[in-house]
């Protein structure tokens, strides 16, 4: 039996045809250490920085020091179940984690996996964590202010859309509240909030959850978790992975508001990371790069030219001090990355001033390009008006007799204290934020006993809403002050109908 060359000939052609020349092969290596949420491995020569590996278990790491020996990893998730001997190979891409509109109302870890409870996920977007800042050239200006619903902030310390503004003291002096009084504050404005916890208490998150659901702000939100028992690569990679969750958004066009809680416990995140990986200590034993961990973050945050869409993302970081200190290390690097910073003291919110912002350590660099035109009238001598009364106030416990200049600015500063002051979960609109300040500001208050302000506040608000919502509505719509004229007739007739409480 003779085979013929044409068969031989077809048969070559076939198998030509089916041959896949896409040979697998992968870059395997060996874990020569693991412990602390670090892996060492052996025989990784060409993986990249920031790599992302898959251990032989499933579990992922990201190459974080490329040596001439060994490759330094920081594991992903748990390290209990990985040996040494354990295989590990390159996958080729960065870390990503899963975006879009399904992650909306949803509580992730780092990994955009759901910890609510609420089963999985469902999106085919995702985005790396990592990824280049917007350039000069792709950016504007900040021109659209983001309203807290805190009189406090937006009058003396606004902020705009695409802005970074730190919020920085010690513990336990409101921080998180503010944050969540401005994520509640955004409910029908059109922004998307996402909510970073970095080593918060599980139960603390969970309270702040209850709280925005309690108010329908988590219809737009996305709470990412790090807590404290994570392991401490979740907690470096949590800031990031919120970031990327909102870039999607916001070069979609949409406007984005981050709060970041708190890159002190990031930074120190990565101060452990650093020293378990033996890269040489610095300045309070952070690693000498500290300060781009938290700058190639919050540059990221922008508000986007129009030819990119328009969109931006504003961040609120938060820094913890220790005894009010600002001039410490990790406070003063993200100070000088941000655009201002709102100082809350803790001598003020232990006095019952709350929110306990410190007017005269806390700034915005955006000012009045983040503030509609009524506010900005209403507030422009507002700062200095405070400021003067904190002098005079320390000056005046030595002195009694004082001219009466002097003691109509102390009767002004004591009802702009009373005014600024706001109860918790409890912002307002801008429209009540510029009609209180035109009231305090033109001197309708100052005939009004300290005790009764608060009251004289809620009725003003109600006052207006049932008759004069048309000046209000002229604040909405066009953010220019109403008739004056009008505005301070009827401020006139609110003050002779209020009832004075007597002692």
């Amino acid at each position: 039996m003779s085979i013929k060359a044409e068969e031989i000939s077809a048969l070559i052609k076939q198998q030509l045809e089916k041959y896949d020349d896409k040979l697998n092969v992968d870059e395997v290596g060996t874990v020569t250490y693991v412990g602390d949420g670090i892996a060492r491995a052996h025989g990784l020569n060409d993986v990249l920085s920031s790599e992302l590996l898959q251990f032989s278990n499933g579990s992922y790491g990201i190459a974080q020091n490329l040596e001439a020996n060994d490759v330094g990893i920081i594991i992903l998730g748990r390290f209990d179940n990985i040996r040494e001997g354990d295989q590990v190979k390159r996958t080729g891409r960065i870390m990503e984690v899963p975006v879009g509109d399904a992650m909306i109302g949803r509580v992730v870890n780092p990994l955009g996996q759901a910890v609510d409870g609420l089963g999985e996920i469902k999106t085919d977007k995702t985005r790396p964590i990592e990824s280049k800042a917007p350039g000069v050239m792709d950016r504007q200006s900040v021109n659209q202010p983001l309203q807290t619903g805190i009189k406090a902030i937006d009058a003396l310390v606004p902020i705009g859309r695409g802005q970074r503004e730190l919020i920085i003291g010690d513990r336990k002096t409101g921080k998180t509240a503010l944050a969540l009084d401005t994520i509640i504050n955004q409910k029908g404005k059109d922004v998307i909030c996402i909510y970073v916890a970095i080593g918060q208490k599980e139960s603390t998150v969970k309270n702040s959850v209850e709280t925005l659901k309690r108010f329908g702000a988590m219809d737009y939100t996305i709470v990412v978790e790090a807590g404290p028992s994570e392991p401490a690569p979740m907690l470096y990679i949590a800031p990031y992975a919120g970031t990327a969750m909102g870039e999607e958004f916001m070069y979609n066009g949409k406007d984005v508001l981050i709060v970041f809680d708190d890159l002190s416990k990031q930074a120190v995140a990565y101060r452990e990371l650093s020293l378990l990986l033996r890269r040489p200590p610095g300045r309070e034993a952070y690693p000498g790069d500290v300060f781009y961990l938290h700058s190639r973050l919050l540059e990221r945050s922008a508000k986007l030219s129009a030819k990119l869409g328009g969109g931006s993302m504003t961040a609120l970081p938060f820094i913890q001090t220790q005894a009010g200190d600002i001039s410490a290390y990790i406070p003063t690097n993200v100070i000088s990355i941000t655009d201002g910073q709102i100082f809350l003291e803790a001598d003020l919110f232990f006095a019952g001033t709350r929110p306990a912002i410190n007017a005269g350590e806390s700034v915005s660099r955006v000012g009045g390009s983040a503030q509609i035109k009524a506010m900005k009238k209403v507030a422009g001598t507002l700062r200095v008006d405070l400021a003067s009364y904190r002098e005079l106030e320390s000056f005046a416990q030595f002195g009694s007799d004082l001219d009466q200049a002097t003691q109509a600015k102390l009767n002004r500063g004591r009802r702009t204290v009373e005014v600024l002051k706001q109860p918790l979960h409890k912002p307002l609109p801008v429209e009540d934020e510029v009609l209180i300040l035109y009231a305090l500001t033109h001197g309708f208050i100052d005939s009004i006993p300290v005790p009764d302000i608060q009251r004289y506040e809620l009725e003003l608000y109600d006052y207006f809403a049932s008759n004069h919502d048309d000046l209000l509505d002229v604040i909405r719509k066009t953010g220019e002050l109403p008739d004056e004229d009008k505005l301070k007739e009827a401020l006139k007739n609110f003050n002779e109908g209020f009832t004075i409480t007597k002692n």
